[in-house]
């Protein structure tokens, strides 16, 4: 079950006009007690601003939001403690870092950005911290049990294009491996992508690579073969569907150097098994939707929550 962030991505211009946040005060007051944890009226009024930003809802709508996103985070992080499930501070950071990077932004600016806004950074981490502990605790209850009736599976075809049920795309892909060894100097790793960029920008076809590969020393090409859309990795799904035959993909840090997948092949195909695929996934998510809000509910109820 794959962790979903927050709507965070981003409507930061409206961040950018509001007020700057003040510091938290001396002695905020109690509002919710969970599991002998106090959540204060100054953590229900950030995460409330959060909301505000990223969700555009109301400040009173925002604030009822709030206080039970937080209730409810401090039950998940309870259970964690119970299961020993322990959320490092490196993986905060990574989980926030990944959204800076998808709007575009360093870590700092993104902090900047949210202070501005009215809002601490460490209010968007200890959500994230929250999902994080969540996300790992459904991945142990419920890996392998999420389970969907062949009946619904066939419902739900029923219901789609009889067009998209009749075809598919299949790929045919090799991966470039352009080889920076262990310990190598920086200098040589910025020469061996600005070199892993060249090969993608002069590749014209798999047909014609040893030509444009021959001029670079160990560069590996491995055969992946042939994967339906479905198959694709989840990563490079939409870069892969986007590319024409012959090209590749943007070069990518792996333990063996910079990868980069090519295109050699791309045809449409008479099965139904990619439809078929996303309506079984789309299932399963909803199945696992609802088990994870049944879970929650069940933990809700053997915490101690005094509302003051």
């Amino acid at each position: 079950m794959r962790l979903r962030f927050v709507p965070v991505f981003f409507s930061l211009a409206l961040a950018l006009a509001a007020p700057l946040a003040g510091p938290a005060p001396a002695s905020a007051a109690i509002k919710v007690i969970v599991n002998d944890t106090p959540i204060t009226d100054y953590d229900i009024s950030q995460r409330a601003r959060l909301i505000t930003l990223t969700q555009r809802k109301s400040a009173a709508a925002a604030k009822r939001q709030a206080q039970q996103e937080l209730v409810d985070d401090q039950v998940k992080l309870s259970e964690a403690a119970r299961m020993g499930i322990e959320i490092s501070q490196s993986e905060v950071d990574n989980a926030f870092n990944n959204i800076a990077r998808n709007v575009k932004m360093t870590p700092a600016k993104l902090s900047s950005a949210l202070r501005q806004g009215g809002v601490k950074p460490e209010t968007l981490k200890a959500r994230l911290k929250a999902q994080l502990a969540w996300n790992r605790i459904l991945s142990a209850r419920f890996r392998g049990k999420i389970d969907v009736n062949e009946s619904d599976i066939i419902a739900a075809l029923k219901k789609t294009d009889e067009e998209d049920r009749q075809k598919s795309i299949e790929y045919d892909l090799k991966r470039v491996i352009v080889v920076v060894p262990k310990n190598s100097s920086g200098g040589f790793k910025s020469k061996r992508q600005r070199e892993s960029n060249q090969i993608r920008a002069s590749f014209d076809g798999c047909e014609n690579a040893g030509g444009i590969l021959g001029k670079y020393s160990e560069v590996v090409v491995q055969p992946i073969g042939r994967r339906l859309e479905t198959e694709l990795p989840e990563n490079l799904k939409k870069e892969i569907q986007g590319l024409q035959p012959g090209k590749l993909t943007k070069p990518s840090k792996s333990p063996n150097g910079y990868e980069m997948i090519a295109v050699c092949g791309k045809r449409e195909i008479a099965s139904d098994i990619a439809v078929r695929t996303e309506v079984e996934n789309e299932l399963r998510a909803k199945e696992g939707e609802s088990q994870s809000r049944r879970y929650l509910m069940e933990i809700r109820r053997r915490a101690t929550i005094i509302y003051r």
